[in-house]
């Protein structure tokens, strides 16, 4: 099993910015690559942002110049840094593991509510 922990969700005022982490443990096998994933209310989860085992790095569209995602990989923690947040980046933010290119764990989310 694998257990991930988030922190780093609140709320905020357009342009402002945090700082989502995820540490994941227990048993970590093949990992393919670790990412967030974000659900708007009345919309489908949708990928923010991922990076690889190799450290290939992958982000939304809406995101990209504003958003980093990082990894320490002593630590199996991996972080968000999002700025100049906008009122759509509102959502639950999680946390996504994935191992052996097919198996997903997911984090319990954290809150994230920009206002304008």
């Amino acid at each position: 099993q694998v257990q991930l922990v988030e922190s780093g969700g609140g709320s905020v005022q357009a342009g402002g910015s945090l700082r989502l982490s995820c540490a994941a443990s227990g048993r970590i096998f093949s990992l393919t690559s670790m990412g967030w994933y974000r659900q708007a209310p009345g919309k489908q989860r949708e990928l923010v942002a991922d990076i690889t085992s190799g450290g290939s790095t992958n982000y939304a569209d809406s995101v990209k110049g504003r958003f980093t995602i990082s990894r320490d990989n002593a630590k199996n923690t991996v972080y968000l840094q999002m700025n100049s947040l906008k009122p759509e980046d509102t959502g639950v933010y999680y946390c996504n593991v994935r191992l052996a290119r097919r198996f997903d764990y997911w984090g319990q989310g954290t809150q994230v509510t920009v206002s304008s």
